[in-house]
């Protein structure tokens, strides 16, 4: 059952157990991405942003202590149908050119990319209004990392990867 959210404070709360939730899921999806990809550059890339998931959820613990809370154990359910449309790509990848699915890949991650990036400046802002400093550097920390893991993304597909997959796939 979902909690209430009565307060501001609830509402921060309620951000930072949909991140925690979030980042959970990611850790478990990343690992079947990196075996799916074929692109050097791209497996790297999702390897450094998984251990960087890994270090994000130990923030998520430490503001959580910060604020004598646990989170809710409720399931993010964005984060769970993003990586479920990510799953439908992993399932077809038998049938893709590796090519195309390195690009198909990196659409995926950013679609979850950019979800966290709005929960994290969501919750880093709730933390600011509340005047919560500590917090709100964790937050602002792994808000920096989603950004820049989104900036690479986009470096690698525009770097060559969409290339490659429209080449290997032919076009419309």
């Amino acid at each position: 059952m979902a909690t209430a959210i009565k307060t501001f404070n609830d509402l921060l709360l309620h951000e930072l157990s949909d991140l925690y939730s979030a980042e959970a899921q990611i850790v478990e999806a990343l690992p079947d991405m990196v075996t799916a990809a074929s692109n050097p550059r791209l497996v790297k890339a999702l390897k450094e942003h998984l251990q960087a998931t890994k270090e994000q959820v130990k923030r998520l613990d430490q503001v959580f202590k910060i604020l004598g809370e646990k989170p809710s154990g409720e399931v993010c359910t964005g984060m769970k149908g993003l990586l479920s449309e990510g799953g439908k790509l992993l399932r077809k990848a038998g049938k893709m050119d590796p090519a195309v699915l390195d690009a198909a890949l990196i659409g995926a991650a950013q679609r979850v990319e950019h979800y966290e990036i709005a929960g994290y400046g969501c919750a880093r802002t709730y933390c600011k209004l509340l005047g919560l400093g500590d917090c709100e550097q964790l937050l602002q920390q792994s808000l920096d990392e989603e950004g820049e893991a989104d900036k690479l993304l986009t470096q690698l597909a525009i770097g060559g990867i969409n290339t490659q997959a429209m080449a290997a796939g032919g076009q419309a």
